[in-house]
């Protein structure tokens, strides 16, 4: 039986060295367990970033997988296929939405949301030729592309990779008034996350996202949810959003759209705002392929049929309260909403996520002060009864 350590040293040697994970090389998953090839059992409290909402190799995505992979999986868009209707269908009536444009990682839906929210404001708004702005939050992440780490305020993101695209306009994070002072003639949509992720699992002020929408609808400017890795049930509701029935004008999605089978992503919007795409516009070879379309169907039948969001709000609840019992001089903030949790350290966090995997719960640093926990939905209270005094034992020892 192979070592953690041999792959890990076959990884380094011929991986590029953009990520530093825990030295674990997992084989099996199911549910909300893994092994490694050393055979040892952990809880994945990551979830793939909130990929995995529905867990591990969920039987009934993985059938719908392996029955569309023998039968198609790719056509491009140059042909229809008998899978992408549907999945479309399925998700705006389940979102609310009229429109449904597919793509395949987060940060491409975020491109797709941005060029959308341009060519609206040159076509409806009528914004002069090239000048479009787009506010942004500090703090942010919303993928890796360059325009995307062009308007990040992290600075490895941009370092080494400029120059970087213009028309985007920075403003502090939970700040209407900021926002509202930001705005001006050209700009056509601002772009946020209800709770930054990445950035710490940030959570704003009750009613930021209300007071934003208004401001956005004042100065006719089109409010773009990044739910890619809040939504789908993780925060305790369908999207962050609903949380203050807010209904952004596009929203993002991705991760969980696919229950971590397959990468599938969506811009979300009414026929008002997407009808300004015309054929030649916007496109992907794989995206809406029937082998993505197939998953994403099975994916949002699961977190519906197994009520994802509401076991995400009294779990999530609960597990919270618990945490804050931790009495830790080393613990400065618990904070979170739902199953996306950060417990805010007043050291670096890396180490004690190693001492986690070392007691069997997977979980990852961000922001270097936060660990963050976020298990798949379907995580049992006996799983995070079992993971409790284990993170205890860590954050207290």
């Amino acid at each position: 039986m192979k070592k953690n350590k041999t792959y890990v040293q076959l990884t380094d040697r011929y991986s590029a060295h953009n990520y530093h994970p825990l030295p674990v090389v997992l084989t099996q998953g199911k549910g909300a367990w893994v092994w490694d090839v050393e055979g040892n059992k952990y809880l994945d409290m990551l979830s793939a970033y909130s990929a995995l909402n529905q867990g591990h190799c969920h039987p009934h995505i993985v059938k719908a997988l392996n029955t569309q992979a023998k039968r198609l999986t790719l056509t491009s868009r140059a042909f229809h296929n008998d899978q992408m209707a549907f999945f479309l269908k399925k998700l705006c009536a389940l979102s609310g939405y009229e429109k449904a444009l597919p793509m395949n990682s987060g940060a491409e839906a975020v491109e797709t949301a941005i060029k959308v929210a341009r060519k609206w404001g040159y076509t409806k708004k009528k914004v002069e030729k090239d000048r479009a702005e787009i506010i942004v939050c500090e703090n942010n992440f919303h993928g890796r592309t360059t325009t995307i780490v062009g308007f990040s305020t992290e600075a490895q993101y941009r370092n080494g990779f400029g120059c970087f695209a213009p028309g985007f306009v920075t403003i502090p994070y939970n700040d209407p008034a900021a926002l509202e002072k930001a705005i001006n003639q050209n700009t056509v949509g601002f772009l946020l996350e209800p709770i930054q992720g990445e950035g710490g699992v940030v959570v704003p002020d009750k009613g930021y996202l209300k007071e934003g929408y208004k401001i956005c609808r004042k100065h006719n400017v089109l409010l773009i949810d990044d739910e890619i890795q809040t939504g789908l049930g993780r925060t305790g509701a369908l999207f962050a959003c609903d949380h203050e029935k807010v209904r952004p004008d596009i929203i993002i999605v991705g991760k969980a759209l696919s229950g971590g089978c397959y990468p599938v992503s969506a811009v979300l919007c009414d026929d008002h705002i997407m009808n300004v795409l015309k054929p030649g516009d916007h496109g992907s070879t794989f995206g809406g392929n029937p082998l993505a379309s197939a998953v994403g169907i099975a994916a949002l039948e699961v977190i519906k049929k197994e009520r994802l969001a509401q076991r995400a709000n009294k779990l999530g609840a609960w597990f919270m309260k618990e945490l804050s019992t931790i009495d830790s001089p080393l613990i400065k903030e618990v904070r979170g909403r739902g199953l996306l949790i950060g417990v805010v350290l007043k050291e670096k966090a890396r180490p004690y996520c190693e001492r986690l995997m070392e007691r069997g719960i997977l979980a990852k640093e961000t922001h270097e002060l936060v660990v963050r926990f976020a298990p798949p939905l379907i995580i049992s209270k006996q799983e995070l009864s079992w993971a409790l005094p284990r993170i205890k034992d860590v954050l207290t020892g």
